[in-house]
């Protein structure tokens, strides 16, 4: 036995280095130099699958009817690829800005473009033209694909927009058999850009997060499913966007396990109850957001969900409280934890069923990640059970922001550890539990205040449909904790009421001593509170 066997503790804490190594099987990716592209490997993967998949439906639209067997949607990969390659002159790592809402098209031009070795850039359709603008002298693409009811948002490009909902698009995805393709193989380096994703901008500008098509396949090489999760018969459904980082890894995995995948417009919640009675829905990734809409609404009770099997949650932290209250809720459902970011994909997960009970946890390191729990101030490095800064080092991590060096260079320390900006903690075991956000923390007199702490309690309230909490400014105290608050339709708890629930649970510096009644609280698309907008409405008076 090594001697650097001997010093990793049973949590995956290597006592020499200070660092937490993964408990999971190590993942091996195929070998850097191989040239490979996304889309090439999970169709290796596919095909090399004991799950036939020919006749088996990989994609459903609802909202228009339509849908996608497996066998179709890779004749469509090759076609779109080929079409493009030969009529519109797309040439490797040209970067294609893509402006479209959720459907049956969006994975296939995906898969397409990372065949082509052409880095895509999707981002959101209800971006601002300020947004749109700063995105695109970011990423500066030579094509865009958009709809007939988004294009107008877009400048010109050297390439055109493509409208995904015209005749003349729906001919490229059929036009060119897979026969053809064989012929007009683009050499794909692993190295090569294959996404430029943006970061979800909840502290600042948003950041173009630029990831190689190694980046992705390592995440998808080390990202496990429990036994339980393989059943060919799966269905899962999709409300998340597919231009955030959780949608596209999504799509992506789900193509790599051949399963399912029922996909939505919109979030519409009564209509995703409606969904998963009517197509038997067994799994969900969802944000935390969704769990609490699925616990406190009524609605639960006029539809069939009990093929509700399994919750992959991730956005932001789920406190263990509304963890259980929820499995009493759906007894045959699990609540499966993860935490992954834009810059890193999937860093770590709860997998097997057994794991589950670690409720507040966001699971194990994925095979290929090795983490560092640090002191932001000093630098030093902690172990199991203390919090600090989470540190991440692996193949699936960004090299650095697109155009901004300083960015780049407070993220990543000098060896190549990129610095989340999350405050979390391992425990004995090797679980990973988020605190909250660094630059979020409130601070109170010579304290600081986590405002998740103080949302999870919040929401254990009944009458409480959604809550925030933010710093307002106090000439004594700096800052004081202010909780923006939903009520549940029907109630009419008030401002002492709440102050006073919460002062009876927590310290007296961690209190909360100012409370705003709102209609909503504003998220990002992955279910993120933008405290910010927040911030600037209670400054502002307009709450």
């Amino acid at each position: 036995m090594t001697t650097q066997a001997i010093n990793i503790t049973k949590g995956g804490y290597c006592l020499e280095s200070k660092t937490f190594q993964s408990l999971r099987p190590t993942a091996t990716p195929p070998p850097p130099q191989q040239p490979l592209s996304i889309t090439q490997f999970i169709l290796s993967l596919l095909h090399s699958s004991a799950i036939p998949t020919t006749q088996k439906n990989y994609l459903i639209m609802p909202s228009t009817g339509q849908s996608l067997t497996y066998s179709q949607a890779i004749n469509q990969i090759y076609s779109l690829s080929s079409s493009l390659k030969s009529y519109y002159n797309l040439n490797k790592n040209d970067v294609s800005f893509i402006l479209c809402p959720p459907s049956l098209h969006v994975p296939i031009i995906y898969l397409s473009l990372f065949y082509l070795g052409v880095t895509i850039s999707p981002a959101n359709p209800l971006s601002s033209n300020s947004e749109l603008t700063h995105q695109i002298q970011l990423s500066k693409p030579k094509i865009a694909f958009a709809t007939s009811q988004t294009a107008h948002k877009l400048p010109s490009f050297p390439l055109g927009t493509i409208l995904i909902d015209s005749p003349e698009f729906i001919s490229l995805l059929t036009q060119i058999s897979k026969r053809d393709t064989a012929t007009n193989l683009v050499e794909v380096s692993q190295s090569d850009m294959a996404a430029i994703l943006y970061s979800s901008g909840t502290t600042g500008r948003v950041k173009g997060v630029p990831l190689t098509h190694t980046n992705v396949i390592a995440s998808i090489t080390a990202f496990e499913m429990s036994s339980v999760e393989l059943d060919p018969h799966a269905v899962s459904l999709l409300t998340l966007p597919l231009f955030h980082v959780f949608g596209f890894f999504l799509l992506i995995n789900e193509f790599r396990w051949g399963r399912t995948l029922v996909l939505t417009e919109r979030f519409d919640f009564e209509q995703v109850l409606k969904l998963v009675e009517r197509y038997r829905v067994s799994d969900m990734p969802v944000s935390p957001t969704i769990i609490l809409r699925l616990l406190k609404s009524d609605l639960t009770n006029k539809y069939d969900l009990s093929s509700l099997r399994r919750f992959s949650c991730g956005g932001a932290p789920l406190s263990k409280e509304v963890a259980e209250k929820f499995k009493r809720k759906f007894p045959q459902a699990e609540i499966m934890q993860g935490y992954g970011l834009t810059e890193a994909g999937a860093i770590s997960r709860i997998i097997e069923p057994e794991e589950c009970s670690q409720r507040a946890s966001v699971g194990r390191l994925f095979g290929n990640m090795e983490a560092k729990i640090v002191d932001p101030l000093t630098g030093e490095a902690f172990g199991p059970g203390e919090r600090g800064e989470l540190w991440l080092r692996g193949p699936s991590i960004m090299k650095g922001y697109v155009g901004d060096e300083k960015a780049t260079a407070e993220t990543f320390d000098s060896e190549g550890w990129l610095k989340t900006g999350d405050l979390c903690f391992f425990d004995s075991e090797g679980f990973l539990y988020i605190v909250d956000r660094l630059k979020e923390l409130i601070k109170y007199k010579a304290y600081q205040v986590p405002p998740v702490e103080l949302e999870r309690l919040l929401l254990s309230n009944p009458e409480i449909a959604d809550a925030a909490v933010i710093p307002y400014p106090d000439e004594e105290a700096g800052q004081i904790p202010m909780a923006c608050v939903v009520r549940k339709p029907g109630s009419s708890i008030t401002e002492a009421q709440i102050m006073d629930s919460i002062a009876k649970q927590v310290a007296p510096y961690k209190k909360i001593r100012r409370v705003a009644f709102t209609g909503t609280i504003p998220r990002s698309p992955a279910g993120k509170i933008l405290r910010r907008e927040l911030i600037s409405h209670a400054l502002s008076g307009a709450l």
